[in-house]
C-alpha cells in the first residue's frame, strides 16, 4: 500500500457568468461536473450560487451585468479592462477547458481568445442566432469548440452552420418540480393565505429596475382599484436592487400592499395567482412553476430604436415561454406598451378566467417535461468528454454511475 500523499494538482476549469440566470446555471453545471470528477477546482467570475459550489472568484459578478447597447457603451472601457484581466489570468494559469456561461457578447471574445491560444473552450447557452443577429455564428465556430444548448431547436440549427453543439436541456427543468404548493411558497414567505397574490418580477439588473419600477408600480395601484382585496409580492435579487425599488415605491406611494423580499424568486412566482415579470430568464421560471404571466420590457430607447431599425430580430416573440409554447400564451407588452393601463387589465383577467388559466398551465406542463434531460450531468459528461480528448493523459476522471474512466489532462 503507497502511503505517499497525493500531490496530483486539482483539475482547472474556467468558469465565468454574469448575471443571476447564469450563476445558477454556473453552479449547477460545476455541481454535476464535482460530482463525476470530485478533484476540480472553479476558478472565474462568480455569483453567490456559484461561490456556494466552490467557485472561486476574480471579481464581483455583477460589474459584467450590463445589457442593452446604450448601457455597454457606458460601460465599455471597464468590461473590456476587466476581460483582458481575465484573459491574462488564463493565459498565465491555462485551464484544462474554460466555460463561458450566457454573456455572449461578453465570453465568446473571450473564448475565441483562448482557443487561438490552444485552450479548450466550451459555451453554455446558445446565443439567439436563431432569433436575432444570425452573422454571429461565424464568431461562435471560431470561439468554441463546444456549445451546449438548453433548447431543443438550437443544436439542430448550430449543426447546420458547422457549430459542434450539444443538447443538453435546462437545468432549471429538472430542479423545480412538476408539482409546486402554493399554500407552502406562501407560508415561507410570511404572505397572506387567503388574499389573491400577484408577483412582481421587474429584472434583475439595475437598468431593468429603473425603467420598470414606476410602471410595476402604477400597475399595482391600478390593480387595487378594480381589486382592493390583492396583495403582491416582489422578490429583488440583491441590496443594490431592493433600494432601487424602495427608492421608487417611496417616491410614488409607500402605502401599497407589497411584500419586499431579498431573493426567494421562484417561491414569490409559486406563492401567486398570477405574474408581471420582466422579458428574460424569469418568464421561462414562470412556465416552470405553471403561473400564467403577463411579459413586458422597456429598453434604452436607443438600443430600441437601433435594434427596430435595422430589423435584428427574427423571431414573432421576446418571451421565451411564448417561442417554447409557439404562440402567446402570456401577452406581451413592450417599450411604450409598458404601462399600466395595458398590464393591469391582463393580470386581472386571469384571477377570473380558470379555464384559460388551466390551459395555460397544461401547456407549460407539456414543456417541462420536454426539458428534463438531467441537463446539469448532461453538460457536465459533455465538458469531461471534451476534455478526454485532449492529448496524452496525466490523470484519470471517474465518472460517477458510468463505471469507467476517460483519461486527460490538466493543461
Amino acid at each position: 500500500m503507497d502511503d505517499r500523499p497525493d500531490t496530483r494538482t486539482p483539475l482547472l476549469i474556467g468558469l465565468v457568468a454574469n448575471e443571476p440566470s447564469g450563476d445558477l446555471l454556473g453552479a449547477a453545471l460545476a455541481r454535476a461536473i464535482r460530482a463525476q470528477c470530485p478533484d476540480v477546482r472553479f476558478v472565474g467570475v462568480a455569483g453567490p450560487r456559484m461561490r456556494e459550489v466552490g467557485c472561486e472568484t476574480l471579481f464581483d459578478m455583477e460589474r459584467l451585468s450590463v445589457m442593452g447597447l446604450a448601457e455597454v457603451l457606458a460601460h465599455l472601457p471597464e468590461l473590456l479592462g476587466l476581460r483582458r484581466r481575465l484573459l491574462e489570468h488564463f493565459i498565465a494559469n491555462p485551464p484544462a477547458v474554460f466555460i463561458g456561461v450566457d454573456a455572449p457578447d461578453f465570453n465568446l471574445g473571450l473564448e475565441r481568445r483562448l482557443r487561438e491560444r490552444g485552450i479548450k473552450t466550451v459555451h453554455l447557452v446558445s446565443p439567439t442566432v436563431w432569433a436575432w443577429r444570425a452573422g454571429r455564428v461565424k464568431s461562435i465556430r471560431r470561439a468554441v469548440d463546444r456549445m451546449l444548448c438548453i433548447f431543443p431547436f438550437e443544436q439542430d440549427f448550430l449543426r447546420r452552420h458547422g457549430v459542434p453543439a450539444t443538447y443538453v436541456g435546462h437545468p432549471l427543468a429538472d430542479e423545480i418540480p412538476l408539482e409546486v404548493d402554493r399554500a407552502e411558497a406562501r407560508a415561507a414567505l410570511g404572505l397572506p393565505g387567503d388574499a389573491p397574490i400577484i408577483a412582481l418580477l421587474p429584472g434583475s439588473r439595475a437598468g431593468e429596475m429603473r425603467r420598470l419600477a414606476a410602471p410595476f408600480i402604477a400597475t399595482v395601484r391600478c390593480c387595487l382599484e378594480a381589486r382592493p382585496e390583492l396583495h403582491f409580492v416582489v422578490p429583488l435579487v440583491n441590496a443594490r436592487l431592493r433600494t432601487l425599488f424602495e427608492a421608487e415605491l417611496q417616491r410614488l406611494d409607500p402605502n401599497l400592499p407589497i411584500t419586499l423580499v431579498d431573493g426567494h424568486g421562484r417561491e414569490a412566482i409559486a406563492a401567486a395567482e398570477a405574474v408581471l415579470t420582466a422579458s428574460g430568464t424569469a418568464t421561462l421560471e414562470t412556465l416552470l412553476l405553471k403561473r400564467p404571466m403577463v411579459v413586458t420590457y422597456r429598453l434604452h430607447p436607443l438600443t430600441y430604436h437601433v435594434v427596430k431599425w435595422l430589423k435584428l430580430v427574427k423571431v414573432p416573440y421576446v418571451a421565451m415561454a411564448n417561442l417554447l409554447a409557439g404562440r402567446a400564451l402570456a401577452p406581451e407588452f413592450l417599450q411604450d406598451d409598458c404601462r399600466p393601463e395595458c398590464l393591469a387589465p391582463a393580470l386581472l383577467a386571469y384571477l377570473d378566467d380558470p379555464e384559460r388559466v388551466a390551459t395555460i398551465r397544461n401547456e407549460y406542463e407539456r414543456i417541462h417535461r420536454e426539458l428534463r434531460c438531467d441537463a446539469a450531468a448532461s453538460a457536465a459528461r459533455a465538458v469531461l468528454e471534451l476534455i478526454g480528448d485532449s492529448a496524452p493523459s496525466s490523470r484519470s476522471i471517474t465518472r460517477t454511475g458510468n463505471e469507467h474512466a476517460t483519461s486527460h489532462h490538466a493543461r
